[in-house]
């Protein structure tokens, strides 16, 4: 699986190249996004607007992946869901506990604004609030 990185003033920009995502493409994906938390811009945004579905373990990876980045103080979003991947993850009862936007831009909001509360208040919880 290949992916387009974008880098910002705070936050990065992750494109999944691929219209789908297993279990072996998610660890790729997670090799490559741990090493940004020892960064000094650590937020990532997710951008899924090529994915057209992906398996219970993936969907899986990505949910620890995305809290791994709360637990550390750092923002991810995953931004640009499509259809068939919003229904599969309601279906599996993961898309709730995720942070998701359906823009890019919207994503790119809740980075600055989750920067400004941990600023403001110090670390947010894992699931993105105060």
């Amino acid at each position: 699986m290949q992916f387009k990185t974008d880098t910002k003033e705070k936050f990065h920009v992750i494109t999944v190249n691929g219209a789908s995502m297993s279990a072996d493409m998610a660890a790729e994906l997670s090799d490559l996004l741990l090493p940004y938390l020892q960064n000094d811009v650590k937020n990532i945004i997710l951008n899924l607007k090529e994915l057209q579905s992906l398996d219970d373990i993936a969907a899986e990876k990505l949910v620890k992946l995305q809290q791994k980045f709360y637990e550390k103080n750092s923002s991810f979003v995953i931004c640009g869901i499509q259809k068939p991947v919003e229904e599969f993850l309601d279906s599996v009862n993961l898309l709730e506990i995720m942070n998701t936007t359906p823009s890019e831009s919207e994503a790119m909001d809740i980075v600055q604004m989750e920067e400004i509360e941990r600023e403001m208040f110090g670390p947010l919880s894992p699931e993105g609030g105060t």
